[in-house]
Order: C-alpha cells, then structure tokens, then sequence
C-alpha cells in the first residue's frame, strides 16, 4: 500500500510540472510546406520520425500489404548509395536505427541515433527515404517474412478474430483493410509495382516531420530541407474520419476447432477532437475493470476478458474474451451492461482512474521515440499537436456526469463475431437479448 501511494505521490508531481515545461519547449515551423514539429529532449538521443499519411485510405482492398511492404523495403531492400548490408553494416557501427512501418491511417519512417552520431545517421535516413532501391532478391526476402507473420498471426486465436471482427464491422469502409495485407495479396506484389506505389505516395503534402532532440532550429531546417528537396509537392491531401455507427445487433461466426471460444463486440465511439472524446476514454477504461471483475472474478467465464477504445480516423469501442461458455458471458455482459447505464460510474471510479490514465500516458513518454509518437498521432488524427502536452488539464477537468454519459451516448448496438465451436452458441442471444440467467448476480 505504502509503495502504490509513493508511486501515485510522484506521478502527481510529474503530472504538475512536465506539461508546463513541455508547453514552453516546443515549436512548430514549416520546411517547404511541409510542418515540422519539435519537441526539444533534454538529453542525447535524437529521434525523428517522418510520417507518410492515408493509411488504408491510399491503396485498394486487392493490394492491402503494398504500404507495410514497402515502408520495410526502405531499409531491409538497401539504397542507391549503399546495399542492403552496407546500409545496415552502418548503423551498426554506430547503434543506430532506421525503419519504417504503417498503420491504419499513416505510416511512419524513423531514425533514432545518439546526438554525436547525427551527422553520420542523417545521410543514411534521408537514402532510405528518396533513394530506395526495392533489390528483387531483397524483396523476396522480405516478402516472404511477410508471409511467414501472417500465416503466424492466422494461428493466434487472439489476433485472428480481431481481424475478423474488423472485416465484419467495417464491410464497406477503408478501416475493412487490414495494413498487413493478406497472404494471397503480399505473394504477388511485385518490386516494381511496390517501388510506384511508394513514389506515388511519397509528396511533401502528405507528410509530418517530428522531432524529438537537442538540435537547433537552423540545423533542422536545413537538413529537413536538404530531405524534401528532391520531394514532389503532390495533390492536397486530408486524412478522411467517419463516424462508426451499428444500427442494430449482429452476430456472425465461423467454425474453428480451438481449445476455447472468442468473442469479439465492436460498437462506436466519439471521433477524435470532440469534446466526448477524453469522457469516454476514460469510461471504457472504468468499464474494463468491471468487465474483467464480473466476466473472470465473479463468474470464472474467460481468463483474460477484455474492453477497450480504438480510435484513429474510425473510433471504436470493443469487447473481447475467450471462453468455454459463450451465451452464460453475453448474460453477464448484458447484466452489466444494464447497470452501468442505469447507474453511471461512481465518483471514486472515476477520480481514481484519471489519476491511473494520466500517469500511465506519462510513463510511458519517457522515451524520445515515445514522446514522437504520441506529436505524430495527436496530428494526424486530432490535428492538435499540443494535445499530446496539454491531456494532463483536459482530462483532469473531467466530471462524473461527463464521464457517464459519454458512455451511454456512444455505447448501444453492437456487431458481434465469434469463432470457435458454432454447437455451444446460439446467435440469437447476441442480437435479441433474449438471453439465459448468469449464474451469479452483477456485483453491487
């Protein structure tokens, strides 16, 4: 007891001062239109991350995987300077990292390095980036780990119904695609065909630079403006958001022979930059801890029971477990369900979990890689930069009310999917709420 209080005694402490620095610190300039933020770090480490935006936006369903290859092609396929082993021989003298990876709304090309070695790393990023050379018995290499990993995930129960329930909810919508492609997809890109759909989306109007680091303003203009000048302009781009709304219940399943059963639920939630957002961040948070208090402690039904806010350019909310008894969860879950609408949180609920929210965000942007990711993602999806620095008063501000009703605004209808054995569930219990007894009442 006396350990957690000293930990929260100094997360407090943290929580009152960085934000107040940080917000004095850094700074946003313009590099041949394209914004660069700057978080300066107060230590050696530099760590720039440049961001491509679209995501899934940028490439048809019948080429998902084109972008996660070719962001790993950038420095596993060598430069024109330099192959692949001379490419990485280079930052290994060095310690260096240079990697590129992509996401569902934008991916991200990043260089992390100790500060004496800035003028040595620098060159090799900017290679990887303008000068790739996507090497045919590279790509094949890489291609073929790519393969070798989704036919890995397809053998985890836990990643394999969450890309089902993705392609469930999301028919229809980009979000439907998954980044990492499929195996049947990722077999027939070609180095060619990757190599241009990577220079087509490679213009300075869909790209973010943030920068975490100890380097004056005038060298990073400079070398950011040394990156861009080979860098066509391209059309405008904006990151396109959409609200998710499930009208009505759903329940689809597939057979799987599995020791267990997954269930997956996913219903929307407030879209990123509105004023519910924060609300209802923390809600599902309180929500998790009673999901997994009622689903795992008070009814012995899933070992690791699950509920969590997903939110990018598509927000959502989700609910997952596995399960050897999947109608006696939908009953609990309803059951619990119920009262937290009709009740609402309790006021002890949700001070304690803004303290555990913030102080977990906090923690966690100790890195220099850590604080540029959460600038990037605060840019890209809220076009807000400086909500990374300010969370600390937004969420502290937060009321029980608020937080309570964002969770019944946004939590209604939701798209159920399972796997596992199609004998042990019946659907209707998902989607007419006609449902059997839980064997232990909700706790109070």
């Amino acid at each position: 007891m006396k350990k957690k209080i000293f930990i929260l005694l100094i997360a407090a402490g943290v929580l009152k001062v960085q934000p107040v620095k940080a917000q004095q610190k850094a700074y946003q300039t313009m590099v041949n239109g394209v914004k660069v933020i700057v978080q300066p770090s107060g230590n050696d480490i530099v760590e720039i991350q440049t961001v491509i935006k679209g995501g899934v936006e940028n490439y048809p369903a019948d080429k998902s995987g084109i972008e996660s290859l070719a962001m790993t092609a950038l420095s596993e396929c060598g430069t024109l300077k330099h192959d692949k082993n001379s490419f990485k021989n280079q930052l290994d003298k060095v310690s260096a990292d240079v990697y590129g990876f992509s996401g569902k709304d934008y991916s991200v090309v990043k260089m992390n390095c100790i500060k004496s070695d800035f003028e040595t790393v620098w060159p090799l990023y900017t290679e990887a980036i303008t000068l790739p050379v996507f090497d045919a018995k590279e790509f094949a290499r890489i291609k073929q780990d790519a393969v070798n990993d989704l036919k890995e995930a397809e053998g985890r129960p836990d990643a394999a119904i969450d890309k089902y329930a993705n392609k469930v909810a999301f028919a229809g919508r980009d979000y439907a695609k998954d980044p990492d492609g499929s195996v049947a997809v990722i077999e027939k890109l070609t180095p060619e065909e990757t190599k241009a759909f990577y220079q087509s989306i490679l213009t300075r109007s869909r790209m973010l630079i943030v920068i975490v680091a100890d380097l004056d303003r005038a060298t990073i203009e400079q070398k950011v403006s040394q990156l861009l000048g080979t860098i066509k302009q391209g059309a405008p781009f904006e990151l396109k958001k959409s609200l998710f709304k499930v009208y009505k219940n759903t329940f689809s399943a597939e057979q799987r022979d599995l020791a267990t059963n997954y269930i997956e639920g996913v219903t929307g939630g407030p879209q990123t930059g509105t004023p519910d957002f924060d609300a209802f961040n923390v809600a599902m948070r309180i929500f998790n801890d009673r999901h997994f208090l009622e689903v795992r402690t008070n009814n012995g039904l899933s070992y690791a029971p699950q509920a969590w806010f997903k939110y990018g350019s598509v927000s959502v909310a989700k609910f997952a477990v596995s399960t050897t008894e999947p109608d006696k969860y939908i009953a609990v879950f309803d059951k619990l369900m119920d009262k937290v609408k009709t009740e609402g949180f309790k006021p002890e609920e949700v001070a304690d979990m803004k303290v555990t929210y913030l102080t977990s965000f906090y923690y966690k942007q100790e890195t220099n890689s850590a604080q540029a990711a959460s600038l990037a993602t605060n840019e890209v999806i809220f076009n807000n930069w400086r909500r990374s620095l300010t969370l600390v008063n937004d969420v502290k501000k937060l009321t029980v009310e608020e937080v309570s009703n964002a969770f019944r605004k946004y939590i209604g209808n939701i798209v159920w999917v399972y796997q596992g054995d199609l004998k042990k569930v019946d659907p209707l219990n998902y989607t007419s709420g006609t449902l059997p007894k839980a064997d232990k009442p909700v706790s109070q």
